[in-house]
This record gives structure tokens, sequence and C-alpha cells, in this order.
């Protein structure tokens, strides 16, 4: 009797799907790629044909030029090779999906980077019953327990509140996380303009071109000193602590990132305000998952796979570790 998921092939490079000849997320250029999002770990330019929902192609176009892309909306199959192929929602970013594979009776979930927690710039993650749950492992140690987005974004605007000659500098990754933090601003009442830096300009349009509403927003460049004072400031991690921020009125340098949960990391990055902010799924959410799912197999994929892998092998779950490479864990995408 052939093994569970034979014809599903991890390599360092990807997850080959033997029967639709085809690669999901892979870090080189393939034939056919199957793409869960748009982060450059799992999205990489170069591919012949690129299947993938019309979000995350969008992101793929404003990051490598056009696509050969056949777009896969939420909830719709298509036929790879021999191989049924839907795409679900995984609440990570815009776009983000998990992708559905379905072959003689066997059913593989593909998680790629998800999250659980209400997100208003994304559709939120749809839990799919399977035979192999491909999961992510991120923050995959019991120690990761994300507190309520709402109460951090809180920290934050009492912050700008209480300093009304200075700004907030918040260090957020350009994809997702950036306008996460807009949107969830907005949410909580901040109506004044938000500024960001420019490396922000081309993803935020896209976000708003795609019906997300971040409100007013105004580059950096050109404007005053005295003009920000009291206004939130976004911009990518690695320019927090950069020149470019000396034109901005004396910042509160803040980071927003799962990985904030370790003051450490904080206080290497010089962040005086650290928001526990993340885009994947923390210790609860991963275990919460598998077990509502319940698949006979899980595979794990860049992270902390040991921990879960023990969590799932003391509950009598079969567990492999994928060990793929190329796939961040970094902070500035947590």
């Amino acid at each position: 009797m052939a093994r569970l998921g034979s014809w599903i092939e991890p390599h360092p490079t990807g997850i080959y799907v033997k029967p639709a000849d085809a690669w999901v997320d892979p870090s080189l250029p393939q034939p056919r790629a199957l793409v869960t999002h748009g982060h450059a770990d799992h999205a990489r330019g170069g591919h012949g044909t690129v299947w993938a929902t019309p979000e995350t192609l969008a992101i793929m176009g404003v990051r490598y030029g056009d696509q050969n892309g056949c777009e896969v909306a939420y909830g719709q199959s298509v036929t790879v090779g021999d191989v049924e192929v839907s795409f679900v929602p995984a609440g990570h970013v815009l776009g983000s999906a998990q992708i559905i594979l379905d072959w003689k009776g066997e059913r593989v979930v593909v998680s790629g980077d998800y999250k659980r927690r209400p997100d208003p710039t994304c559709e939120p993650f749809l839990p799919v019953k399977c035979d192999i749950f491909i999961t992510e492992a991120t923050f995959g140690l019991p120690v990761f327990h994300h507190p309520e987005t709402g109460s951090e974004i809180d920290k934050l605007l009492m912050r700008l509140a209480d300093n009304p000659d200075r700004c907030v500098l918040v260090g957020a990754y350009a994809l997702g996380k950036a306008q996460r933090v807009i949107a969830e601003a907005r949410r909580r009442g901040h109506s004044q303009p938000i500024y960001y830096h420019g490396a922000l300009e081309r993803l935020c349009n896209l976000y708003q071109e795609q019906g997300i509403d971040l409100g007013e927003l105004r580059p950096v460049a050109g404007a005053d000193k005295k003009d920000m004072m009291g206004h939130l400031v976004l911009c990518p991690p690695g320019a927090l602590n950069d020149r470019w921020s000396r034109r901005l009125p004396d910042p509160i340098t803040a980071a927003a990132s799962g990985w904030m949960r370790i003051r450490q990391r904080a206080r290497q990055k010089n962040v005086e305000l650290p928001l526990i902010i993340s885009d994947h799924a923390d210790w609860g959410e991963l275990t919460d998952t598998i077990l509502e799912i319940a698949p006979k197999e899980v595979w794990i994929t860049h992270g902390r796979e040991d921990a879960l892998m023990h969590w799932c092998m003391t509950r009598q779950i079969k567990a492999r570790e994928l060990n793929m490479v190329g796939y961040d864990d970094d902070e500035d995408d947590g």
C-alpha cells in the first residue's frame, strides 16, 4: 500500500506535486508554480506559469513585473495536471491562501503562512479537513502567545497622544504588516493623516486599489518636520535607525512584530515601544488549528519544528519535519 502523501515530494527549495508536475512556493524558477502569498520567501519571479489568487498576482506584479498568471479566486477549483487545486483564505496578508490538493481520494492542504486573529486587510483563515496538513511553525514554541491586537494599537495611540511635539515611528514589514497597522489604527478611531517612508508607497497604493481603506496617507518626502508632530510615521524595519529618520520630529521608535515578545530583540533594535502584532499564528493557534482540522499527518515547515512535532507525537498525531530552506522566520516578517 502506498504511503500517505507519496505523490507530494518536499524538497529544500519547495514542495513538488508529482501528478501536477508543479511546485508549491518554489524558491527557484519553475515551469509551474502554485503560490500561497506574495511575501518574497514564498513568491519568487521567473516562473513559467503561476497559479495564485488575483491579489497575490497583483502583488507579484508590483514586485517582479507582470506574471504569466492564472488567477484562482477563493473557493474556485482548477485542474493542474491530474490534480484538483483550490485556494482558500489563510488570513496572513492580502490574497494569502492555503492551497488544497486533491488526488485519488487524498487531500493535502499546504497552509503557507497563516494566522487566526481578525485582520481588516485580508480574509480570515478557513480551516479545511484533510489527510495531510502542511503547517508553518514560525512561533512554534509555548512561550509565544500574542496579545489582542487592539490593546497593542491602543498602546501606540496613547503614546502618540502623550507626545504631541514628537512623532511615533513604527517599523513594519512593507507587505501586510504596514497596511494592517494603519487599518487597525483607523478601526480604533485614529483619523489623522499617517506618514510613510517611500518604500511603502507602492504596496499601500495596491492595497487601496484592492478596496482596503487606509485613510489619508502622506509621504515623508517633502513634508516639514513640524507637519509630522503628533502623527504616526511608518517605515520598513530596516529604516528605524537609519539616517532617514533624522528628518522626523524627535521620533519615538516602535516596531510591530510577533518577535517583540522577546525583549532582547527589542533592545537590539533600539525599539522604545515594542508592539506585539504578528501576522503568524502563535503557539496556541498552531495547536488549536491542528486539533480542529484533525489531519492524519502533520508536516511542519520553517520555524520551530522540533517543539510542534513533539506536541503532535505526544497526542498520537503523526508528524514530520520538512527541513526546507529559504523560508524566513526573520523578525521583519513576524
